[in-house]
């Protein structure tokens, strides 16, 4: 008995090195790229513990959990580490990394999270990095979450350590994911004592073994399956063109915002418009409506809605439309306000459905920064 899942050719090396060369060209980047196999904590932890070290003092900028996280590796590995944190609400800016910079100059890490899923921010990465690469501090991207949803340009944006997973926008595996990793970054990995060696956190390894090896030897048996999901899913946005997989986010997004505003009852929860991540929209419950509550009853209607509580303590005021990959759709949209309105509305809170429903419509039509799509950004309630 054969099965398509498990009788397989092997994975060559050059089948592998083909599907880095893919990823790289998603990301512009010149900069090696290294899939790693696992899920995409494995080159966020890899590449921090390699680069960072007793003599490092860091910048960890703080707009949601992953950021917290962050600085606790930094921290775990003898950096000195200054923590830059701001309210979940919203995004940092350039002039607030610059500050910090300029109270510390020596600074020689900075990390950040591109948009943070888990708080439906997104922070300005192209002005950030103009303002780390002045300053000639390594910078150290997480854009697991924001790739496929917006541009992420390692080099034009001066990132040195710019990881990615599919999961999320880009509609793919879990079990793979990758980082870019400018040659300066390899030169500080190289001169850490401390760095990974022959462990599968070790980006060294992967330089040593795999690239510098002219990527003709795997270190290990790879991940089969996942990294053909993952070719398939760059097969799949390369098809459909980048720029419309990053439109229909943005119009998903904007019509989540504009929808749930229409709605009543529910408010965006970064107050924004264009500090919104567009791989995720999250939502503001009023302060006797339980946010887990009303997102298990509006599951109950349609279980596949993408639909999903806060994590932590934002499990009680904080509801996440995850609008990406498959659900980037006006349909997911939709279903998602329209659950969430009834759960409301048997709970004795007014929702119009409909003025929700238009709400989207003219939101997802409207070309950026116009129409409905702007309006949404002006509606900025607080909380």
């Amino acid at each position: 008995m054969t099965h398509p899942f498990l009788d397989l050719a092997p994975l060559s090396a050059g089948r592998f090195a083909a599907i880095e060369d893919r990823v790289a060209r998603l990301l512009g980047t010149a900069q090696d790229v290294v899939v790693m196999q696992g899920e995409a904590l494995l080159p966020l932890e890899g590449a921090i513990r390699a680069a960072a070290g007793p003599g490092t003092v860091a910048l960890n900028v703080i707009t949601g959990p992953y950021g917290q996280t962050f600085g606790n590796w930094l921290r775990d590995c003898g950096a000195t580490v200054h923590d830059l944190a701001v309210p979940f609400h919203t995004a940092v800016s350039a002039e607030q990394v610059g500050q910090a910079l300029a109270e510390h100059p020596e600074i020689d890490f900075v990390s950040l999270v591109h948009a943070e899923a888990a708080t439906g921010n997104t922070n300005p990465v192209a002005e950030i990095g103009e303002v780390v690469r002045a300053h000639g501090a390594l910078f150290y991207l997480d854009a697991v979450a924001s790739v496929g949803a917006e541009p992420v340009l390692p080099d034009a944006w001066g990132v040195d350590l710019c990881v990615i997973g599919a999961q999320k926008a880009m509609g793919g595996p879990a079990g793979v994911s990758a980082v870019s990793v400018s040659e300066r970054a390899w030169a500080r990995m190289a001169a850490n004592p401390n760095a990974p060696r022959r462990s599968y956190l070790s980006l060294l390894d992967w330089k040593e073994r795999w690239i510098d090896g002219g990527r003709k030897a795997l270190l290990h048996a790879p991940a089969q399956l996942e990294m053909l999901a993952l070719e398939a899913c760059v097969e799949r946005i390369e098809a459909e063109g980048a720029a419309t997989v990053m439109a229909r986010h943005a119009s998903a997004a904007a019509a989540t915002r504009a929808g749930a505003l229409a709605l009543g009852g529910l408010e965006p929860y970064v107050y924004e418009a264009q500090d919104a991540a567009p791989v995720a929209t999250t939502l503001r419950t009023p302060a006797d409506v339980d946010a887990s509550a009303l997102v298990a009853r509006a599951l109950e209607s349609d279980p596949a809605l993408p639909l999903a509580a806060g994590g932590g303590a934002l499990a009680a005021e904080m509801i996440r439309v995850n609008h990406y990959g498959p659900d980037a759709t006006r349909g997911a949209v939709q279903g998602c306000l329209a659950a969430l309105g009834a759960a409301l509305a048997e709970r004795g809170r007014k929702a119009d459905l409909e003025a929700a429903r238009k709400a989207v419509e003219e939101a997802w039509e409207a070309p950026a920064g116009t129409g409905a799509s702007a309006d949404a950004s002006t509606d900025s309630t607080g909380g």
